[in-house]
């Protein structure tokens, strides 16, 4: 008899989360099945017992996978099965990452394998906003070692009022959207979009999801109490020499703290760093290197060269380039860098470069999405690229890895809100980072502003970023806030808190925490310095181009968009698509519609304006209503022996007779000298209304000839009548006269 056990967690509006363990998936370490209404999430966790040699990091593999069968769905492709993870569930993955791995002890090392499943949905219910809590309660009923449990929420915003997780429909409605992760203590990660929201209203939503995140923790210690995993599994995965530490600090931590004031550049201060180590190591033999000692050098060098530079931030306000803590690295950018893409943009701060690409299309161009609760199409695309020379690094660059999907999405995220609305083209922006000394992620909005305004694109307003660092000490009561951080700062210090924003607001952010005892306190002072960050680095850009282009690129495409009735949408697109492939080879516009809120929107988009102007007339003519007494341009289709038809519209033809050709009598129709092909004007003279048949008249418009006129004396004298009875007069043969 299986007894599972359960915990229920109130949302306090009635919906309810319930954790169940001991049922599924009982051969892992961990497993833990979540339900929220109709969604099912089973999370599991397996970690290797003793760490692989030569490892002194974290190695923690997180995955999150939807099954196309938890909305009763069939996969697309041939094989109808599930394939490579998409980009939504590679960023739900690193969500999660990012909230556990600062909770894992800084000394085990085992491979730890994080896995969450959907197995089913409604598609109301959001279930990425669920994934970081089952993975955590997965943790928590397993005797690996983490120091949680966490758990992560999403807040949006919606008519002024904050809410924990909404649907899909709710979602759409709000103007903030954050997920946030947390500790009963603690914040750990936030990530979110915003339309242009203060720094105030950002952290008040942060707070609303904590006391939330209090309650689905508390719940999880109840689950490790009942279950007993409070004690976590002994581990060893570090051999240690405290007298080589020891050693390597009192011989090395001056020459490093030196340099770490010195305000080298990256290269020198690199170089710098390698020569003090291999003096240091010029002692040992060969011999003694190969065994763990080069391991442990490197190991206890990596903690002599972070306090070194925590130091010298701390106790003299110093960085390892020599700026000061609010200091921004000199900017330069530049505009319309390359010829052929629709616009471009260059921008570099500091040791940090992107040249970012703008692309415009049509709505053939969009991006479709064809996820397991997500199917629509993305008319607003970002990729994101990091090749290895960006940081001097001698390998080969093999494909999208996931920090770049994620770093493109946060830059996506950012400048979205700022695409016009109803704007026709699809746009594609391309940011490959050539030098990387810090956020290059925070490079891309930067250089993606500017090369969209170079484009011509009328965004509402300009995006800035700024990557914001940490130091602190005695759990955040001695702390130092960064302003655009370098890579060793983000790497050797406690966070990185990336926000991006207009003049009015904050459009994203992206945050990671890697030490406990964060308190609201910093959170506020490090929004206030970003925000004086983003201030500054925009007046650079605008200092580059104050505002978008007047107008696209000579070489851009050219979009008219129309607006029909939904009834005409058949008639445009013709059988089979007839009429609408017709009309793009006589023209050679690209011509695409939709129905959008019950009307039809056509797109037409070519090179020139004059092929555009032809198109349109087209689309115009099909759904223009034909008036009576309306002239019209048409072309003879075909000749009758009692008239021609005329199309004078597209898609409708109309009988000119041949008593309405001319004033004058015709015998046939090629007296007037009418033949296929011909183009002509015709006036609409009537409309059946039973049949709905157009009758079409030429000589309407033509001048009515004028009758002879002769004087009364010119005329011939009229007959004389005959002065006879009329039973005299003669009779027509087939018609007897009357009696």
């Amino acid at each position: 008899m299986i007894n599972p056990i359960v915990k229920k967690i109130d949302l306090g509006d009635g919906r309810i989360i319930t954790l169940e363990t001991g049922k599924l998936a009982k051969q892992a370490d961990g497993a833990v099945e979540l339900r929220f209404n109709n969604t099912m999430l089973l999370a599991t966790v397996c970690a290797a017992k003793d760490a692989n040699p030569g490892v002194d990091f974290m190695p923690l593999q997180v995955e999150y996978k939807e099954k196309y069968s938890a909305f009763g769905r069939f996969p697309g492709g041939f094989t109808r099965r599930e394939g490579r993870v998409s980009d939504y569930e590679i960023l739900i993955c690193r969500l999660v990452d990012r909230a556990l791995r600062p909770l894992f002890p800084d000394d085990y090392h085992a491979e730890v394998f994080v896995t969450v499943v959907m197995f089913s949905s409604d598609g109301e219910d959001i279930p990425d906003a669920l994934a970081g809590l089952a993975a955590s309660a997965a943790l928590a009923v397993s005797s690996v070692p983490f120091n949680g449990p966490l758990a992560e929420v999403r807040v949006a915003r919606i008519d002024g009022q904050f809410k924990i997780n909404p649907t899909f429909s709710e979602l759409e409605k709000a103007d903030m959207d954050i997920m946030v992760g947390a500790t009963l203590d603690n914040i750990m990660m936030v990530e979110g979009e915003m339309k242009e929201v203060s720094e105030a209203e950002l952290l008040d939503a942060i707070k609303f999801a904590h006391e939330t995140i209090k309650v689905m923790c508390k719940a999880q210690i109840e689950l490790m109490e009942e279950l007993g995993t409070t004690a976590k599994r002994e581990y060893s995965h570090e051999v240690n020499d405290e007298e080589l530490r020891q050693d390597v600090k009192a011989k090395l931590y001056d020459k490093v703290y030196a340099v770490a004031k010195s305000g080298q550049s990256k290269q020198e201060r690199t170089e710098a760093f390698e020569a003090i180590v291999k003096e240091y190591k010029a002692q040992f033999t060969e011999e003694e290197l190969a065994t763990d000692k080069a391991a442990l050098i490197a190991r206890y060098y990596h903690d002599v060269e972070k306090e070194a530079m925590r130091r010298c931030i701390l106790d003299e306000g110093v960085r390892l380039d020599g700026r000061k803590t609010t200091d921004i690295r000199p900017i330069w950018s530049e505009i319309d860098y390359l010829p052929g893409p629709h616009g471009s943009a260059v921008f570099t701060r500091g040791e940090t470069q992107a040249l970012a690409t703008v692309t415009l299309g049509t709505k053939l161009d969009e991006k479709i999405i064809d996820d397991v609760l997500n199917n629509e199409r993305e008319r607003f695309l970002l990729h994101y690229n990091f090749p290895p020379f960006a940081t001097g690094e001698a390998r080969p660059q093999r494909g999208v890895g996931r920090r770049e999907i994620g770093h493109g999405n946060l830059a996506h995220r950012a400048l979205k809100p700022m695409i016009p609305e109803n704007y026709p083209y699809c746009i594609r922006i391309i940011s490959d980072i050539l030098e990387s000394n810090g956020s290059s992620s925070m490079a891309t909005v930067c250089s993606g502003t500017l090369a969209l305004m170079d484009a011509g694109v009328q965004i509402k307003r300009p995006v800035s970023g700024i990557a914001m660092g940490l130091i602190s000490e005695n759990k955040g009561k001695n702390y130092a806030v960064l302003s655009d951080i370098l890579g060793d700062e983000d790497h050797l210090g406690d966070m990185d808190f990336k926000v991006t924003g207009t003049s009015d607001g904050i459009t994203a952010t992206q945050m990671d925490i890697k030490v406990d005892g964060l308190s609201y306190e910093i959170l506020e002072n490090a929004l206030a310095q970003a925000k004086q960050g983003r201030e500054h680095i925009l007046g650079k850009i605008l200092e580059t181009i104050s505002e978008p282009r007047e107008d696209l690129k000579p070489h851009a495409p050219r979009i008219e968009v129309i607006v029909i009735a939904k009834e005409f949408i058949g008639a445009v697109i013709g059988p089979g698509g007839k009429i609408i492939q017709g009309m793009q080879e006589e023209t050679g516009a690209t011509i695409t519609i939709e129905e959008i809120d019950g009307i039809g929107r056509v797109e037409v988009a070519a090179n020139n304006k004059a092929a555009i102007d032809a198109a349109v007339a087209k689309i115009k003519g099909i759904v223009a209503i034909p008036e009576i007494n309306d002239v019209y341009e048409g072309k003879v289709r075909s000749i009758m022996p009692y008239g021609a038809f005329v199309e004078f519209l597209p898609g409708k033809d109309g009988l000119l007779h041949i008593s309405e050709i001319d004033w004058k009598r015709l015998e046939t129709v090629e007296e007037a000298g009418l033949k296929e092909g011909d183009t002509i004007e015709v006036k609409l003279i009537d409309i059946d209304p039973k049949t709905g048949k157009y009758k079409l008249s030429r000589k309407a418009l033509m001048p009515r000839p004028e009758r002879e006129e002769r004087s009364f004396s010119e005329r011939p004298p009229r007959p004389e009548r005959e002065d006879r009875p009329y039973s005299e007069r003669p009779q027509r043969p087939d018609r007897p006269g009357r009696r």
